[in-house]
């Protein structure tokens, strides 16, 4: 214990930080991407698509998500990384659903196409931080469930 010990928790914390805000700017970004489109169609009094309306939603969990796990004593609640695969599993499928749609299509100077093209790989980009992070969940959990009190032994933390 002690100032090595103190130092290494807090070096730790702040990769943790980094690494959640980086996933809530990445989220973000996706938002206003994506909400372009649903800002243009609204105006133009269209439909809202809901692929459109999956995008933002995804994207909104993911940030908020990514807020409240910036602070690191969060990563003390057990079973989170189940939440941070279903949040892979939705971003996976976000890129499959765009992909299928822009990765293929020729943007041909078309701003708007060179824009959700752009937005498919920061999509991948997404799934992938929190496919990441599930994992480093999962074996932090993994390595922590069984932990017991540092003096006697008897008692869990």
């Amino acid at each position: 214990m002690g100032l090595k010990d103190a130092l290494q928790f807090t070096l730790g914390a702040i990769i943790h930080s980094a690494y959640r805000f980086v996933q809530m700017v990445l989220a973000l970004t996706v938002c206003g991407l994506y909400g372009v489109d649903l800002t243009a169609a609204r105006k133009q009094g269209k439909y809202t698509d809901g692929k459109w309306v999956y995008a933002e939603v995804t994207a909104s969990l993911a940030a908020v998500t990514a807020l409240l796990y910036i602070f690191p004593f969060t990563v003390k609640v057990p079973l989170l990384f189940v939440w941070d695969t279903i949040l892979f599993i939705l971003w996976i499928a976000l890129f499959g659903l765009f992909g299928n749609m822009y990765i293929k299509e020729n943007a041909e100077g078309n701003s708007g196409i060179k824009r959700m093209k752009n937005a498919v790989w920061i999509d991948l980009v997404n799934a992938l931080l929190w496919l990441i992070s599930a994992g480093g969940m999962a074996i932090y959990w993994w390595r922590h469930r069984d932990r017991r009190s540092l003096w006697t032994g008897r008692a869990r933390v």
